[in-house]
C-alpha cells in the first residue's frame, strides 16, 4: 500500500492478472468523486486483449508498457451518454461545444485521479500516459468512440515489477499564492528551481543532451514549440470531428 508521499509511476508489471472483480470495484468506488451537475461526464474503455493493446500502442508512441501491462484504461470525456439520455426524455441537449468538452474533460480527469488513489491503496501500479491527447484520432478510431466522446487520459495498470525512486517536486511556495497571483521574479525562480537543477540526475540529463540548462532540454527537445503547435492542430481537428467545436 502506498500514499501520495511515496507514490511512484510504474512502467514494469509482473505477470499476475488484475482480476475483473477488483478492477470493477475500484471503477465503481471512483465514481464517488466530484462531478459537474452529478452527470458523471466520463466513460472508461477497458482494454485487456493483446490485439487491442497492440492497436492502441502506436497512439502512445509504442511505449512498451501499453502492450506489457495487463490492463489499459482509456478515460474519455463523454457528453454522448448525457445527450442520448436527454433526447430519450424529450429534452434538447446543447453540449456540442467547447465549454461542454472542458466540463466533461474535468469530470474525466477528476475520476482518473480518484481511481489512481484507489489503485495505490490496493498496491496496484499504474502509469499515466500524457500521450493520449497527442494522437487522439487514432484512439478514437481504434476504440470506435462516437461523437461527443473524447479520450483525455490513459492508464496502464498492473502489479508492480519495479520500485522506482521518488521524483523531485517543486516546493509549496512555488505554486501556492495568497489572495492574488504573485508573478515570479528571477530571484524566486532561482529559489524554486535551483534544487531541481542541482540534482545529479538532472545535471546528467543536461549533459547527455548537450544543453546549457535543464530548461533548454524541455524547450528544445522534449516539448518544442514546433511539436506543441502541430499536436495542438491535431487535437483541435479531433475535437471538431467529435463535435465539440
Amino acid at each position: 500500500m502506498k500514499n501520495l508521499l511515496t507514490r511512484t509511476t510504474i512502467r514494469k508489471y509482473d505477470s499476475r492478472d488484475v482480476a475483473d472483480e477488483l478492477l470493477n470495484r475500484l471503477l465503481t468506488e471512483a465514481a464517488r468523486t466530484q462531478t459537474m451537475g452529478n452527470l458523471q461526464l466520463y466513460s472508461v474503455v477497458v482494454t485487456r486483449s493483446e490485439e487491442m493493446k497492440a492497436r492502441l500502442a502506436p497512439a502512445h508512441f509504442n511505449q512498451p508498457m501499453v502492450t506489457e501491462a495487463p490492463v489499459v484504461l482509456t478515460v474519455c470525456a463523454d457528453f454522448n451518454r448525457t445527450s442520448q439520455w436527454a433526447r430519450c426524455r424529450k429534452a434538447d441537449p446543447g453540449y456540442d461545444n467547447f465549454l461542454s468538452f472542458i466540463n466533461a474533460a474535468t469530470d474525466a480527469l477528476l475520476y482518473t485521479q480518484t481511481l489512481c488513489n484507489l489503485m495505490d491503496e490496493e498496491g496496484l501500479g499504474y502509469c499515466y500516459l500524457g500521450t493520449t491527447v497527442y494522437q487522439p484520432q487514432l484512439i478514437i478510431d481504434t476504440l470506435q468512440l462516437p461523437q461527443l466522446v473524447m479520450p483525455v487520459a490513459t492508464l496502464t495498470v498492473g502489479w508492480p515489477a519495479e520500485k522506482p525512486q521518488l521524483t523531485d517536486r517543486l516546493p509549496l511556495g512555488s505554486f501556492v499564492h495568497a489572495e492574488t497571483y504573485m508573478d515570479y521574479t528571477p530571484e524566486k525562480i532561482d529559489e524554486y528551481y535551483a534544487p531541481k537543477e542541482r540534482l545529479p540526475e538532472n545535471q546528467h540529463f543536461v549533459s547527455i543532451n548537450n544543453k546549457e540548462t535543464l530548461a533548454q532540454v524541455f524547450t528544445d527537445l522534449r516539448y518544442t514549440r514546433r511539436d506543441n503547435e502541430a499536436l495542438s492542430a491535431t487535437l483541435l481537428d479531433a475535437l471538431r470531428r467529435q463535435g465539440f467545436c
